[in-house]
């Protein structure tokens, strides 16, 4: 159908009257409308539309202004649907109103202006055309002001000066209709002329023209970097310290005002674009200690406000200012088991840690975040973690999947645990919080996003010896005895602990009253209800922060190998560029997902004039990683299961997802293959290998395939037993327990019945650990690998997992309708 709108458009990018109008007239037609489409969608199996989708889109007719055919667009678009898939359904399903949606508008822009980075003095050129059904008119703008004498398609200022840097956008009039275009970002360097004069073409390869320069400053001091390069598009950068990216700096100037020690170390930026990425020098940071306040015979003070450091009178400091506490180092470890071999799979774990990891950087936290491991896997990325502590540092745990808790020790699940399970399967908290505390760390903040009920097959009591100290803080993501749950969707969403976490875990507060919010914050959540309330166990006296700053207190040697230590799990490999023997370039990149999870990328930078196909693939890898092979050298990051780092990703390239790096015994060796097709040699396809060698990327280096190693954890968790004197045990004054309620998700309810309050919240959820195979299942999955029926007792079936509905006044008047609409996996 030539006069509709372009094919290759994702239907995610449709306009909204667009989508508005086709959802109208797909809403209201019984025969040819949305469940018709999806049956046929379903049937071919491209865009996997199940039945549960279906059931899904059905029941967004109970909201008020709901609309079936829009969530069922959705999840077509989330799969890579485009225009063309959309309008080939259509015909076969034989709406001709539906695909009149589709038709292309009065005023169509063809061609839309790029951004684009160059140097002063140049000239700059923005393209914006369009067709119409009449005689089409330009305006460009600069943010909301008028540029002068540019009504033309082509928005050109010779030369271009720092003051013309800025957002551009064309206003295109034809008749009564008018289309904006999207906006351009001008970004216009500084160069000298020396370099300057070197670059004349925007068109070609990114370049590289100004290289951030080493700085010694002194604490308190600002510290700017900058870095810069020319090119159309306009570059992406990232900025990188000690080899690992610095959350939020991604502008061509690193500013960070107040720099602290712990911002010393080796700066680089990544430079890229659609098909590019280079590197800028790597350049060294040195933070030296403060200088001190200086008493001058102008100040007016007395020996009551000031003191001296060190017995010398001379250098003093205002006594008037608080007392800041430190910290010497911030480790935090994130764990997310989801793919249990033996127990019911999880989705929200990997959203969580995912989420965390980029929060906790933000806050100078060293992270390591890794995705489903087995017993001796975490116990020796355990072994790792603790390798990173010592006097005054804050350790931060984060574990999410399946759990339980027998007489106040928590036991964390590992993904090869057995069915069932008892405690010499699993880790136990508090033997890792026994070694934390032999290091003397200033901090020690475990976030536990598991189920805390009972293990009926665990009879063992360990009762481990704690010191009593001021520095410890547990956040159980719900209460003893109860579940934990996540939310159910057909995407990838945060567990109901983290969905409120990641909200105030950047407060600068102390970290029991941030915790204290979020536990408010979850209360009013009808969706748990009864079900899940956080809980709060702290022995912590001082106003101990996430956001207080680092004070190395180690030699600065020290403090250097153990952070070498703890970047060794985020090293990636050097992208390169593969030449092959018929003229073609390839670019093989790479990027983190997690500590254990690999994206490689391929991308043609050229190929011969003669070659009418030309495609490189990724393909041998070593069985001991988890790599699909439907899924890998795919068009859509999505469609390898790259769903949290899809947007940061290059485009037009084929991707592959490499995850259990954990589990890699050896240096990491796989092919590219290059498939080409030659115009003179009809259909016929050659090809050419290359064997590629990166060495052990990310987690691998620390060879955490291991077996259990010695003075680990595991001799913790076996030790004898012996009364425990953790101040943790017996809540303090700083002890919650939260249990309130409220409304669901962050929209407005003002306009909702209280019936349709319950169906929207209840709709998403799911419960976080035991997985639902069937929207129809009566049986419940508890963490400790019980099953039990609605009525509360043990089943004699292990089969199928689901949360049965709990018997409140207000559920049960929805109970027999709504049953599919309420899920709770269990974690």
């Amino acid at each position: 159908m030539s006069d509709c709108l372009d094919r290759s458009t994702k239907i995610s990018l449709l306009k909204e009257p667009v989508v508005k109008k086709l959802c109208e007239e797909l809403d209201k037609s019984s025969s040819k409308g949305w469940r018709k489409l999806g049956e046929i969608v379903g049937g071919e199996r491209r865009f996997k539309v199940s039945s549960d989708d279906m059931e899904m889109c059905s029941l967004k007719v109970l909201e008020l202004e709901g609309s079936p055919s829009r969530m069922l667009l959705r999840l077509m678009g989330e799969r890579g649907c485009t225009t063309g898939h959309l309008v080939d359904y259509l015909q076969t399903l034989g709406n001709s109103e539906a695909l009149q949606c589709l038709k292309p508008p009065a005023l169509q822009i063809l061609i839309q202006p790029q951004s684009v980075a160059l140097i002063s003095g140049h000239n700059l050129r923005l393209s914006c055309h369009a067709v119409g059904k009449s005689p089409v008119q330009y305006q460009w703008f600069k943010t909301k002001e008028e540029v002068p004498n540019s009504s033309s398609p082509d928005l050109v200022i010779s030369p271009v000066h720092l003051k013309d840097a800025g957002f551009y956008i064309c206003r295109v009039n034809c008749g009564d209709t008018f289309e904006f275009s999207q906006w351009a970002q001008v970004d216009v360097l500084n160069v000298t002329s020396s370099c300057g004069q070197r670059y004349h073409s925007l068109e070609g390869r990114m370049k590289l023209v100004i290289q951030p320069q080493s700085h010694r400053l002194h604490v308190r001091e600002t510290l700017q970097l900058e870095c810069g390069a020319v090119g159309r598009p306009i570059p992406r950068y990232q900025w990188h310290r000690n080899g690992v990216p610095i959350p939020s700096a991604t502008k061509r100037k690193l500013t960070i005002p107040h720099a602290m020690q712990d911002h010393h170390g080796r700066y680089r930026c990544e430079i890229s674009s659609s098909s590019e990425r280079m590197w800028t020098n790597e350049v060294d940071v040195v933070i030296e200690p403060g200088i001190s306040v200086q008493i001058s015979e102008a100040m007016e003070c007395s020996e009551d406000d000031i003191y001296a450091i060190g017995g010398d009178s001379s250098d003093l400091f205002l006594k008037s200012i608080p007392e800041q506490l430190y910290a010497t180092d911030k480790v935090a470890l994130l764990i997310g088991n989801l793919s249990y071999k033996n127990h019911p799979q999880l989705k929200a774990p990997m959203v969580d840690v995912y989420d965390l990891t980029n929060l906790l950087r933000q806050l100078n936290f060293q992270v390591v975040s890794l995705l489903d491991l087995t017993e001796s896997e975490m116990r020796n990325a355990v072994d790792q973690f603790l390798l990173l502590l010592h006097k005054g540092v804050y350790g931060l745990l984060y574990y999410a999947g399946h759990g339980y808790e027998n007489y106040g020790n928590s036991f964390m699940v590992p993904v090869d645990a057995p069915n069932p399970y008892r405690s010499a399967n699993c880790l136990c908290v508090q033997s890792i919080l026994k070694l934390m505390q032999e290091k003397e760390t200033g901090l020690n903040v475990f976030l536990l996003d598991m189920c805390r009920k009972r293990n009926i097959h665990d009879d063992s009591a360990p009762n481990i010896v704690l010191r009593v100290t001021a520095n410890i803080v547990f956040g159980y993501a719900t209460c003893q005895d109860a579940e934990a749950f996540e939310l159910s969707s057909s995407g990838f969403t945060n567990g109901v602990f983290v969905k409120f976490l990641k909200k105030r875990l950047l407060d600068d507060e102390k970290i029991t009253v941030v915790l204290d919010r979020v536990a408010e914050d979850m209360g009013q959540f009808d969706a748990t209800k009864g079900k899940q309330a956080l809980e709060i166990r702290s022995s912590l006296s001082e106003r101990r922060a996430l956001t207080d700053p680092i004070l190395p207190g180690d030699s600065a040697d020290l403090a250097h190998a153990r952070s070498l230590q703890w970047a060794k799990a985020h090293e990636l490999p050097e992208s390169m560029c593969l030449n092959f023997d018929c003229g073609a370039q390839i670019k093989l990149g790479f990027a983190a997902e997690f500590s254990n999870v690999l994206v490689i990328y391929t991308h043609i930078v050229k190929k011969p004039e003669d070659m009418s196909f030309c495609q490189a693939h990724v393909t041998d890898f070593s069985q001991d990683l988890d790599v699909d092979p439907k899924e890998m050298n795919r068009e859509t990051p999505e469609e390898t299961g790259i769903y949290l780092l899809s947007s940061s990703l290059p485009q037009h390239c084929l991707y592959t997802r490499v995850s259990s790096l954990q589990k890699l015994r050896e240096e990491l060796v796989f092919t590219v293959c290059l498939q080409g097709r030659f115009t003179a040699m009809d259909d016929e396809s050659v090809h050419w290998t290359k064997s590629i060698n990166i060495g052990k990327p990310l987690i691998a280096r620390l060879d955490l395939h291991r077996a259990v190693r010695r003075n680990s954890c595991l001799q913790t968790c076996m030790m004898p037993h012996s009364p425990s004197h953790s101040p943790c045990h017996s809540p303090g004054p700083e002890h919650r327990l939260h249990l309130h309620h409220g409304s669901h998700q962050a929209q407005d309810y003002s306009r909702l019945s209280p019936q349709h309050l319950y169906l929207d919240a209840y709709e998403h959820l799911q419960g976080a650990v035991g997985g639902c195979d069937s929207y129809y299942d009566n049986l419940s999955q508890s963490r400790d690998g019980a099953a039990y029926d609605s009525a509360g007792g043990l089943s004699c079936s292990p089969g199928r997992h689901s949360i049965p509905i709990e018997a409140t006044d207000d559920i049960n008047e929805l109970q027999t309708v709504f049953i599919n609409s309420l899920q709770l996996q269990q974690q």
